[in-house]
């Protein structure tokens, strides 16, 4: 469809992973306030899939890429956020990166976050000036450190508190069955492992389809907590707590990364997704290589053990903040040239 009163590019609209308020979703939201203050005109979403002769943004290659429906007549962008190639049981990556290895000359802009995804992206042909590297950002206003939110979550003030902020579950439900690529195996084997060296260890879960985690910390006898918490009230869980663990194997993030780096508290991550990017091992985060649970277990036992994190979390917070969505905003103007009319 075409509205015969707008000019040509004039207007952007931004579609997300229709019906889960998660992740996507807020990236959506946050880009939409980016786009705004540049002074670009949005237009209703719903609008996105049906326009001709604007711009749309996918804010998720696998509405895009993978379901095989007609595009729009319109310049077409779109976030290439995970999803490696020959990864056995995601038959969808495979789907996305042989329809941009297709297609890509139909595509305006890409976007990848971090530095792995841009070698893939680069692998399907696309012209190098269309794909923009850009991190998925932070809001540094509201992740800072603060006043602990121990007693209102129901958390131990006396535990050593674990959090793991993620979708590690497949589908929306209760989220038995593991996703992979989120490493939920490496992650509680990493919790096992720590528990017999930290005794008041408790884990803070938060995120959706958490299912097979929560089974497998009460198999392993770790206390633990589960709180759902929409994006916006994520601050308040890791002011509870001590360390954020991220066991994932394949990221297009996560977004705990830059979060726990804004909020003070220290970051001990696999080299997955933005991390292997943004963490300087030893300096800003500690890093180990993917599924390396010893590895992990051994940082949450050295954290405990009470080595000196105050320059750890000074230098942090310095890349938290040049990676805040306001840092970033000189490169979505960047990918946005060009692609819808601007001010």
């Amino acid at each position: 469809m075409r509205v015969p009163f707008w000019r040509r590019w004039s207007r952007l609209f931004l579609v997300g992973d229709r019906g889960a308020d998660w992740s996507i979703a807020d990236d959506v939201r946050r880009l939409e306030q980016i786009v705004r203050r540049l002074g670009v005109r949005v237009g209703p979403a719903r609008l996105g899939p049906r326009i001709d002769g604007q711009s749309v943004f996918y804010a998720s290659q696998f509405v895009l890429l993978a379901d095989g429906k007609r595009w729009p007549r319109s310049r077409l962008g779109v976030a290439y956020l995970h999803g490696r190639p020959g990864t056995p049981g995601y038959p969808e990556f495979d789907r996305c990166f042989e329809t941009l290895r297709r297609r890509h000359e139909e595509l305006a802009r890409v976007q990848v976050s971090h530095s792995e995804l841009h070698s893939i992206a680069l692998e399907s042909g696309i012209d190098p000036a269309k794909v923009h590297r850009i991190p998925i950002g932070v809001d540094s206003a509201a992740f800072v450190p603060g006043e602990s939110t121990r007693a209102e979550l129901g958390v131990p003030e006396s535990a050593f508190v674990v959090g793991s902020l993620l979708k590690d579950g497949v589908g929306w439900g209760e989220g038995l069955e593991p996703k992979t690529i989120k490493g939920p195996d490496t992650l509680l084997r990493a919790l096992e492992l720590a528990r017999a060296r930290i005794p008041e260890l408790f884990v803070l879960l938060t995120g959706p389809a958490r299912g097979f985690v929560r089974a497998g910390l009460e198999r392993l006898g770790i206390p633990h907590l589960h709180v759902y918490m929409p994006p916006g009230q994520l601050p308040r869980v890791y002011r509870a707590l001590d360390v954020c663990l991220v066991a994932s194997r394949q990221e297009g993030g996560p977004k705990a990364v830059l979060e726990a780096m804004a909020s003070g508290v220290p970051l001990v991550t696999t080299r997955v997704g933005q991390a292997m990017d943004l963490v300087r091992n030893g300096e800003n985060g500690f890093m180990v290589d993917v599924d390396d649970a010893e590895g992990l277990a051994d940082w949450l036992e050295r954290i405990h053990a009470g080595i000196d994190l105050g320059p750890l979390r000074d230098a942090a917070r310095a890349t938290a903040e040049a990676n805040s969505y306001d840092a970033l905003t000189p490169r979505w103007r960047e990918l946005l040239q060009g692609f819808v009319r601007l001010p």
